[in-house]
């Protein structure tokens, strides 16, 4: 499902406009997006937990060359679905 696939699907379930529920999503998007900025997690009991996860340095090989290269250390968000939701997949 993409961007305008699931902006149509709001907007039937909640009879909404499609201009409405765009909004809603885009909101809802930044609403993430600036938590995960500031360093703090958003949870959606049931649904999951979006988080900003600290890589540690570490050392890779350049493909091309096959030389050992230092990867440097960063932070980058992270989705951890919850029980409701994992149970909805795995059944």
């Amino acid at each position: 499902m993409n961007k305008a696939a699931l902006i149509e699907f709001m907007s039937k379930e909640t009879k909404l406009s499609k201009t409405a529920s765009k909004s809603a999503l885009e909101s809802f998007v930044k609403a993430i997006e600036g938590s995960l900025k500031k360093g703090k997690s958003v949870v959606l009991t049931g649904f999951g937990t979006f988080s900003v996860m600290k890589r540690k340095e570490r050392w890779g090989v350049n493909p091309s060359t096959g030389q050992k290269m230092k990867i440097a250390g960063k932070k980058v968000p992270k989705f951890k679905p919850g029980k409701k939701l994992k149970d909805l997949i795995v059944k």
